[in-house]
């Protein structure tokens, strides 16, 4: 059982790790920005009078 829990603290896994979630955080954060612009072009339409058909609205969500 302490060869398992030695090769969690080996520095390789560590590093595997921690690229892991350098990778998931720039993903998550492009994703993030993609979702807030969506957001903000729906309710500029919405504030100008703009009507968006539901099909419209999904693309732009997507």
């Amino acid at each position: 059982m302490t060869a398992i829990q030695n090769f969690w603290r080996h520095p390789l896994a560590e590093q595997v790790r921690e690229e892991g979630r350098e990778r998931g955080l720039e993903e998550g954060r492009e994703q993030g920005r993609a979702e807030a612009k969506a957001e903000m072009i729906l309710r500029v339409l919405q504030w100008r009078g703009v009507p968006v058909p539901e099909d419209v609205r999904e693309r732009v969500e997507g």
